[in-house]
């Protein structure tokens, strides 16, 4: 007969569900997650980071070996032929191996992999496709899925969310995006590179709200630079398919006439909501705040005794990684141990050509918060690998409270900012000042030793600009 008494059951298999799900089992609790889809790994793996990441590689090869990008070193190319079945294979190969991995991880760990939607039907049981199952602990780590748009109804074929960008049997004509964030820019960046014409339509009168201003500008620039094309300050209000087609109704954000755009495909892209809606949390008595999540306090502790929420389900950044970083830190206060997260130090990366990264206070916030502040800018252009690489876009930022030379924030845009992030939040998470990293010696010729300058730059005293 089948277990259906477990210390810890975990809502979803999503970065943040599995991981908790796995550090469970290593200390010691009888785990099980429950999971509907038919592989592991939640958005993310599925139809999310991993997918797209695998196309933004693919069509960035694409881009230099067509576009004579490649020429400029001494590699000629000629006859270069798109073959986008090919393409999805390969992001479909990188799917089923990650998510298979994520299985045999859970073999490995002894983790029971509950099929079916979970629905609680008390404070410490759950219903999965008619099974009755108990727990000490739940975590509920059901993560986001898209946002919808009134006026904009997806049909996955002319009109498409995020899942759908990533399933088009064709490169459009004219894709648009509604929408100037992260997800919107990295697909757009897709489907440009492979030959469509992208036009951004966002609200808001920049791109890539939250992040630094001076990131969001320059990024702009550089979009621009590559082919996009911008309707800022603009909202849509209806999508009408016509045929082979799409026509947009759009007018000002601050209000004004209304016209419209003629498209071939178009990408709502304006957000994700949390996913706690048929889970019965009603029966449990968790309670949900008016945006839909799941509040909890320090140890991701719910309202309820033995209910814990982490990832996209909880106030904060949707991000795979903070999810990740929770479900570690959940599992082991359950068992017992201290577990932290410091969410002041997240990371987050936007996986375009240049990469843009930023971890902690944007210039505006921090002096908001801390008053004066010293900031130390340093450019791309002078960084000597990237000049070498003919990677000159972008810059790095330093942000440091000017009583304390604390580090408050960095942002960057960089060919391999997403990677180069991560000394950042490192030097953040243990307290650093900008003089820390700027007397810390990095490697020559590295993307880097951009991020040393820049900390230099702090007090006035960059080498190379």
């Amino acid at each position: 007969m089948a277990d259906t008494n477990f210390d810890v059951i975990v809502i979803g298999a999503g970065p943040g569900g599995y991981v908790a799900a796995i550090r469970a089992a290593q200390l010691g609790l009888k785990t099980a997650c429950v999971e509907s889809r038919e592989t592991l790994g939640g958005t993310c793996l599925n139809v999310g980071c991993i997918p797209s990441k695998a196309l933004l590689h693919a069509s960035e090869l694409f881009e230099e070996a067509n576009h004579g990008v490649l020429a400029k070193w001494g590699v000629k190319t000629s006859g270069v032929e798109l073959d986008l079945g090919a393409m999805h294979a390969s992001r479909q190969e990188a799917i089923k191996g990650l998510t298979g991995g994520i299985e045999f991880l859970f073999k490995k760990n002894k983790v029971t992999w509950l099929k079916g939607h979970a629905k609680f039907t008390g404070a410490d049981t759950i219903d999965v496709a008619g099974a009755s199952y108990t727990a000490k602990n739940f975590i509920i780590a059901t993560g986001s899925s898209v946002t919808p748009l009134p006026g904009v109804e997806i049909d996955q074929e002319r009109i498409v969310d995020s899942t759908g960008a990533l399933e088009l049997g064709e490169v459009p004509e004219h894709l648009v995006v509604i929408g100037g964030g992260v997800i919107g820019l990295e697909l757009g960046s897709v489907w440009r590179r492979l030959g469509a014409q992208v036009t951004v339509v966002e609200f808001l009168d920049q791109i890539l709200p939250g992040m630094d201003g001076d990131v969001r500008k320059e990024a702009n620039k550089i979009f621009k630079k590559q082919g996009f094309a911008y309707r800022l300050g603009t909202k849509v209000t209806k999508a009408a398919k016509n045929g082979a087609g799409v026509t947009l109704t759009v007018e000002p954000a601050k209000g004004g006439a209304a016209e419209t755009i003629e498209a071939s495909h178009v990408l709502v892209s304006i957000g994700r909501r949390p996913n706690t809606e048929g889970l019965n949390l009603e029966a449990a008595g968790v309670k949900v705040n008016n945006r839909g999540q799941i509040e909890v306090d320090h140890d991701f502790r719910t309202g309820v005794s033995g209910i814990y929420a982490i990832g996209d389900v909880t106030p904060g950044p949707m991000l795979a990684h903070k999810a990740e970083d929770e479900g570690i830190a959940c599992a082991e206060v359950i068992a017992g141990q201290i577990g932290i997260v410091n969410h002041d130090v997240i990371p987050s990366v936007v996986y375009t050509m240049p990469e843009i990264a930023g971890v902690g206070l944007t210039e505006e916030d921090a002096k908001a918060k801390y008053g004066e502040v010293k900031v130390g800018k340093f450019p791309m252009l002078g960084n000597s690998r990237a000049k070498t690489n003919r990677e000159p876009d972008g810059f790095v930022k330093v942000i440091a409270d000017a009583k304390s030379d604390r580090v408050l924030g960095v942002w960057m845009i960089a060919s391999v900012a997403g990677t180069m992030i991560g000394q950042a939040a490192q030097a953040m998470e243990f307290g650093a000042t900008s003089e820390d990293i700027a007397y810390t010696c990095h490697a020559h010729p590295t993307h880097s030793e951009a991020l040393k300058e820049a900390a230099m730059a702090v007090n006035g005293k960059p080498i190379h600009v």
